[in-house]
């Protein structure tokens, strides 16, 4: 198919396609002609699992191109792990390091201890969301909110099984390509599910714990 039949089939207008073939997150297709080239489903699907992941992920492209550089990465093609590794980095990347960085490294050896300790979790000290988790808990202290990190405890025992369901949506990819996709999709959509799974679970106990109080935010 032609770029413009392409666009049709995605919904993708053609400047973005032909944008995203230069930053390289779509492959090129096969070229017919100087100034023609021919496209086919895997660039359909490719297409759309970029506009997922800006759009929807809220990913920069640059991101979204480091990640996709891996799925294709000869080397990531049967290590499921060094993949949501790659995804993790990508998706922490923009987390900026606290100015303190005395206390960020002691919270995160306070927040490894607890996780290791009482949960049993296998977290290497590498791991970005580490650092972007204590990041987070100093700037709550800075703010007078130094019992955030309880909340932080509280969290961990939940999103230990989020975890679990993660895994097994990856586990039950069909082949190897699509269980590495699954990882991508899993990750960055599956983030903006749970938040927005979040907001609909505050709204609930809101109207629980104060009933006689209109929410007029989300009538």
């Amino acid at each position: 198919m032609r770029i413009a039949e392409l666009s049709r089939r995605t919904g993708v207008p053609v400047p973005t396609i032909k944008y995203y073939l230069r930053e390289g997150v779509l492959p090129p297709g096969e070229r017919t002609s100087p100034n023609q080239a021919r496209y086919d489903d895997t660039h359909i699907h490719r297409l759309r699992l970029v506009r997922a992941m800006v759009e929807v992920g809220g990913m920069p492209l640059a991101t979204v191109r480091e990640i996709l550089d891996q799925v294709d990465a000869d080397d990531v093609q049967s290590d499921i792990d060094k993949l949501l590794g790659t995804v993790q980095r990508a998706v922490f990347s923009t987390v900026q390091p606290h100015a303190d960085a005395e206390r960020q490294t002691a919270k995160e050896a306070e927040i490894v201890d607890y996780l290791r300790n009482e949960l049993g979790w296998h977290l290497p000290l590498n791991n970005p969301a580490i650092a972007a988790l204590a990041s987070v808990v100093v700037t709550a202290e800075d703010l007078g909110h130094a019992r955030f990190v309880e909340f932080i405890y509280r969290y961990a025992p939940i999103i230990g099984e989020i975890g679990v369901v993660d895994l097994d949506y990856v586990a039950t990819a069909q082949d190897l390509d699509f269980m590495l996709e699954s990882v991508v999709v899993g990750t960055t959509l599956g983030d903006t599910a749970i938040l927005a799974l979040r907001r609909m679970a505050q709204t609930n106990e809101s109207a629980r714990r104060f009933p006689n109080i209109r929410h007029r935010t989300f009538d």
